[in-house]
């Protein structure tokens, strides 16, 4: 019995079934966990929407930034980019289904390891739970915070007023959780922050100007998961931040987009091991 972790899709069903197939996986034994993004600029979106939902409750994913466009697209809220390769889900004879199924998964996820399994982790830090997002959690939260702002983000999406959220959560602002903030911009953040985030400014808020690597960010902007390593996190988890390829050289936080739509790899990490485990990618987008 395993707990694997794979990094963003895209798109990319022959790669993640070359790394199920390498770890021999198994939905009545193992666990996949996946940091979303499942469609948009590889060759079978619609396939990785299968394959997942049919392993049920062996595999758990998070809402990422191209699965929520995707829902914005089906419902006629936004275009349909040019790289996106998602028309197969829309025409599919089962798209309604797809479509409510991804509706329904979650921003945040926690892992929490059975008892039983604690002898088989090589590290302290691998026999805890770990919190999953797309994107990361900023740095004005704490966990609980956290917890709570997914919750109440993923009730809108999953409410009869679905539309209307979905059409709600485009724009760069709010970048900074205050209290007082509408109902309409505590969602869009959370939104944001938990899908769309990478660099900071030194007082937590967001920004969403510069999305490549870190050796030439400007110097005012700081990773989100730097101005977290003081805080006692469970380890995190995210991916979306394909530049990083991997590293993000603090401790307990691990980055799983290592860009396989973009001609890199994806990536498998076995939780009680923490083994990695790569398969290379044609560049798809």
């Amino acid at each position: 019995m395993a707990t694997y972790i794979i990094g963003d899709l895209q798109g990319c069903l022959a790669e993640l079934d070359t790394l199920l197939n390498e770890v021999a996986f198994r939905p009545s034994r193992d666990q996949l966990w996946l940091t979303g993004d499942l469609v948009a600029r590889g060759p079978d979106s619609l396939g990785c929407l299968r394959r997942v939902i049919a392993l049920g409750n062996a595999a758990t994913t998070v809402l990422g930034n191209h699965d929520l466009h995707l829902l914005a697209v089906a419902n006629g809220i936004a275009q349909p980019k040019a790289a996106d390769k998602i028309m197969p889900i829309l025409q599919a004879a089962d798209s309604s289904d797809l479509l409510y199924w991804l509706r329904q998964q979650p921003l945040l996820a926690e892992y929490q390891p059975a008892a039983d399994k604690r002898s088989e982790y090589k590290s302290a830090a691998q026999a805890q739970p770990f919190v999953m997002t797309h994107a990361g959690i900023p740095p004005q939260w704490s966990i609980e915070q956290a917890r709570a702002a997914a919750r109440s983000a993923e009730a809108e999406l999953r409410s009869p007023d679905y539309q209307e959220r979905l059409a709600q959560m485009y724009g760069n602002l709010p970048n900074f959780w205050q209290a007082d903030l509408t109902a309409v911009e505590q969602l869009r953040f959370t939104i944001n922050a938990f899908t769309r985030m990478r660099f900071c400014h030194p007082d937590g808020s967001l920004d969403f100007g510069y999305k490549a690597g870190l050796s030439d960010a400007p110097g005012e902007l700081t990773p989100w998961f730097t101005l977290r390593q003081d805080r006692q996190d469970p380890p995190l988890i995210f991916g979306h931040w394909a530049a990083l390829e991997g590293e993000c050289q603090v401790e307990d936080i691990y980055a799983l987009d290592t860009g396989c739509v973009w001609g890199g790899s994806m990536t498998l990490l076995c939780w009680e091991t923490g083994e990695r485990i790569s398969t290379p990618c044609p560049l798809y987008a």
